[in-house]
């Protein structure tokens, strides 16, 4: 297939995170926790388990060493890729000392041809690429290439820039035209997207090309998972855990995205990391190429995911069988999977498709993601983390402060330091404002140098000021997206009410010339919601979930002297009520909760209804939850 480059120019693009200086009541701490704790604590844990030791090259057969593993790059280039963001905002020599001795490891351990992968040198040195599906080759390959763009983009070194152009070399050599392994593609995607990131850096044609190439082949038949089986004559390396796969071929194909070609997909199937990454590409790959077939396909696709297999807080993935997706409206709470990566995908894929169509409905679902189903993926201090994200527990769910497959802890690391550059985006004479983040970006706007300082009550607040310091007056497009959550949008600019409505596209665009000191002032009405689910998610029949702003609530087991399912809403209305030193408020209000008397403990059946007795209820943000000690907890409340 012959692509084209696309000549649109105008469409806004994610604002780098250098330019951005979060400067928020929310954010703000939860980024100098990351720059202070989190990153040293993740650093540790890598030398504790041996992956960056792993890259001396040193291991042998009957070692004491910790023996490498297929994707242990994947963590340490995660890792790497949030510390160089938080260098680029705030420098510190500790923090560079430690990135230059990792990259310098992974320079050291690179090989002659540019190959960087120390299981695939050390331990099985002989079987490089013959096992795409399982091994994660291509999967660590691409958050290297990752990690080399972002480490340049915010420091302006190029050490790991030119060790991941190097592999990234030999894999247009060994999957491009007439490579040894053409028509192969990953079974974990990543490095389709990595591949754009890196051809957007260096300008170098060759690497769009190969992930299209790989987007291209992926669910084509004969399918390159069967072909390359067949010449390695094993079953592959997780191929032990899973000698179903002859016997239900098309679940599997499913799980990695391969069933079908990526343009003729109409469902979000399978492993949901696997597939937000593929999506992520895809929207990519639309946006540099104009390719209508990907457009059109990630459209589809979006609308399936959002409307039949999105939880309410945009956790993604409801089994654990496959880390991933089953059927249509099957949403379980206490046991849905809705992994903290696959979230953070979703977030990923959102920011892309908000980029390719201009539209604030991806951004909603973006923050919907991102306040609840990714930050729930970390403790209060900093250093634990959760794999999975029920939306019901009986208390025995805690986070966790490191895990043998560690994806969770570095990718919410790389998210949180990169936040800025979901806050705005811009084209050479617009600039939008996606998120109420406090903070200032600075920008070449209508041949003007412009700074626009952002600042708001909270995330959850309705009041938000922006003010703009311009070089020179200039003409520009200021765009303010009016989130879903917003019963109403008032906007003023130097004090006087505007007649600006939100558009089609979800934003309020006001285009003016704009001036030094000149003042925006926005106003959202919020107020405490209830949301229903569809009624084909049996799950959620006859409850409701408590929002505020862009937060969902949930009810934990420390804040009602009962079990979580015996609590029932009425009619009255929860309030917002914001504690001391918080920026987040809780809802607090009237409920009751069933309740019966010990001598009914041994009654499993009963014709009498329990009673029910009043209660004052407290729900606390759903990203909040087992800060306080192991606890019941549930976000849909029974209701009536």
């Amino acid at each position: 297939m012959t692509h084209t480059l696309n000549p649109t120019t105008t469409r806004r693009h994610p604002v780098n995170v250098r330019d951005v200086v979060v400067e928020d009541a929310f954010w703000g701490p939860r980024q100098q926790q990351l720059r202070a704790t989190t990153l040293d604590a993740q650093y540790d844990q890598l030398v504790a388990t041996g992956r960056i030791g792993s890259l001396a090259l040193t291991w042998t057969p009957g070692s004491d060493e910790p023996r490498p593993h297929p994707f242990w790059e994947s963590d340490i280039a995660k890792w790497l890729e949030a510390a160089s963001y938080v260098l680029g905002t705030h420098p510190d020599a500790a923090l560079e000392a430690k990135v230059d001795g990792v990259v310098a490891a992974l320079a050291g351990a690179q090989q002659e041809d540019g190959y960087l992968n120390a299981y695939f040198t050390v331990v099985a040195p002989g079987e490089r690429f013959t096992d795409l599906r399982d091994a994660h080759e291509l999967y660590a390959a691409g958050h290297l290439i990752e990690a080399g763009v972002a480490h340049h983009e915010s420091t302006g070194k190029t050490t790991l820039l030119d060790v991941v152009a190097r592999y990234a070399d030999l894999l247009v050599s060994e999957f491009g035209p007439g490579g040894a392994h053409e028509g192969g593609y990953c079974g974990h995607e990543e490095v389709e997207l990595a591949l754009v990131r890196l051809y957007r850096t260096t300008g170098e044609r060759r690497y769009l090309d190969l992930a299209l190439a790989f987007v291209d082949a992926r669910g084509t038949t004969p399918h390159y998972f069967d072909v390359e089986q067949e010449q390695r004559g094993t079953a592959g390396f997780f191929g032990a855990m899973f000698p179903q796969r002859g016997d239900r071929r098309q679940e599997f194909l499913e799980y990695n995205q391969s069933h079908a070609p990526v343009r003729e997909q109409s469902q979000a199937v399978g492993h949901a990391v696997r597939a937000m990454y593929l999506y992520s590409a895809m929207a990519d790959l639309a946006a540099e190429t104009g390719d209508e077939g990907l457009r059109g396909a990630c459209e589809t696709l979006w609308t399936h995911l959002t409307t039949k297999r999105m939880y309410v807080t945009g956790g993604i993935g409801d089994s654990r069988h496959n880390e991933g997706f089953t059927r249509d409206y099957v949403l379980p709470n206490d046991c849905a999977y809705a992994e903290t990566c696959a979230a953070i995908g979703l977030v990923f894929w959102a920011r892309r498709m908000a980029s390719l169509s201009g539209s604030a409905q991806y951004v909603d679902v973006l923050e919907r993601a991102l306040y609840n189903g990714v930050i729930a993926g970390v403790s209060a201090d900093g250093q634990k983390f959760f794999y999975e994200n029920p939306l019901a527990s009986d208390g025995s769910a805690v986070r966790r402060d490191w895990f043998d497959c560690a994806c969770c802890p570095p990718n919410l690391a790389r998210l949180e330091a990169s936040l800025g550059s979901y806050v705005y985006a811009a084209s050479a004479d617009s600039l939008a404002v996606d998120l109420y983040v406090g903070s200032t970006v600075a920008r070449r706007l209508g041949g003007a140098d412009v700074r626009l300082r952002q600042s708001s009550s909270s995330p959850a607040g309705g009041d938000v000021a922006l003010t703009v310091s311009s070089s020179a007056p200039a003409v520009w497009s200021l765009l303010l997206r009016a989130p879903s959550w917003a019963r109403g949008t008032a906007v003023s600019v130097n004090g006087e009410a505007t007649d600006a409505v939100v558009g089609e596209d979800g934003y309020v665009t006001l285009r003016r010339e704009w001036a030094d000191g000149d003042r925006v002032d926005v106003a959202f009405d919020v107020e405490v919601r209830r949301l229903y689910a569809s009624t084909h998610v049996a799950a959620d029949a006859g409850r409701t979930a408590l929002a505020y702003g862009p937060f969902v609530y949930c009810v934990e087991g420390v804040d009602v002297e009962a079990p979580v399912h015996a609590v029932v809403l009425g009619d009255s209305a929860l309030e917002p009520v914001l504690p001391a030193s918080e920026v987040v408020p809780v809802l607090v209000g009237p409920a009751s909760v069933e309740t019966r008397g010990s001598a009914d403990d041994a009654v499993l059946y009963s014709e009498a209804r329990a009673p029910r007795r009043d209660v004052e209820l407290t729900a606390v943000p759903y990203y909040s939850w087992n800060n306080r000690g192991a606890s019941t907890m549930a976000v849909w409340l029974r209701e009536g």
